[in-house]
C-alpha cells in the first residue's frame, strides 16, 4: 500500500470518528459506532432523530454513497461491511447487513415501496425488513427491495433486482436477452 493511500485512509478514519462523535451528540442513544470506521467525506448520512443506527468495526463506505435512515427505522451494519462507490440505503423500517458483506458500485437497498393506493398526493409507504447475511457479495447495480432476506455466503450477480428469500450459499443471476432488430427508416 502506498504512503499516499495510507495517509488518505488515516485521514478518513479520523474524519469519520469526528463526524460520528458530533452526530452522537445529536442522535444520542440511537446511534452507535465502532471507533475504527472509514467513511469517505463525500458520503451522505441522513440519520433522523429517533432512528436507530449501529455501525460495526472496520466498516468502509466509499465516495458517493447515501445512507438515509428515517425516524423509527433501524440500520445495522456489522463489522467489516464494505460499500464501494455510489451505493444507497434508504431505510424506513429495518436494514441489517452481516459481517464481511461487500456491495459493488451503484447497489441500492430499499425496505419500502410507495403505497400508490393512498393516492399520489399522499406520501405513504409499505415497509418490510431487509436482511443480508454474512460474507455476501452484492455486485454492481443490484437493487434489493423490501422484504428480502439473503442468507450467508451468497453471491448476487450484477444488475439483479431482488425481492423474497435467497437461501444461504447461493449464486443469483438474472438472465436477460438482448434483441437487435433492424429499424426501417422511412424517407
Amino acid at each position: 500500500m502506498s504512503i499516499r493511500r495510507m495517509f488518505n485512509n488515516a485521514v478518513s478514519i479520523v474524519f469519520t470518528f469526528i463526524k460520528f462523535s458530533i452526530m452522537k451528540l445529536f442522535l444520542g442513544s440511537g446511534f452507535h459506532f465502532a471507533p475504527i470506521c472509514r467513511f469517505s467525506p463525500n458520503v451522505v448520512t441522513e440519520f433522523e432523530h429517533g432512528s436507530h443506527v449501529s455501525i460495526g468495526n472496520r466498516t468502509r463506505i466509499h465516495s458517493g454513497c447515501k445512507l438515509k435512515v428515517r425516524k423509527g427505522a433501524t440500520l445495522t451494519l456489522a463489522d467489516n461491511v464494505v460499500f464501494t462507490y455510489n451505493c444507497m440505503i434508504n431505510c424506513r423500517d429495518s436494514v441489517t447487513i452481516g459481517e464481511g458483506t461487500s456491495m459493488g458500485p451503484n447497489a441500492c437497498i430499499y425496505d419500502h415501496d410507495h403505497d400508490f393506493r393512498a393516492g399520489l398526493e399522499e406520501l405513504t409507504f409499505r415497509t418490510a425488513p431487509v436482511v443480508i447475511g454474512k460474507n455476501c457479495w452484492i455486485a454492481a447495480g443490484t437493487v434489493i427491495l423490501m422484504g428480502t432476506t439473503i442468507g450467508d455466503n451468497c453471491m448476487i450477480g450484477a444488475g439483479c433486482i431482488l425481492k423474497g428469500n435467497i437461501p444461504a450459499n447461493s449464486v443469483v443471476t438474472q438472465k436477460r436477452e438482448t434483441v437487435i432488430r433492424p429499424w426501417e427508416v422511412r424517407a
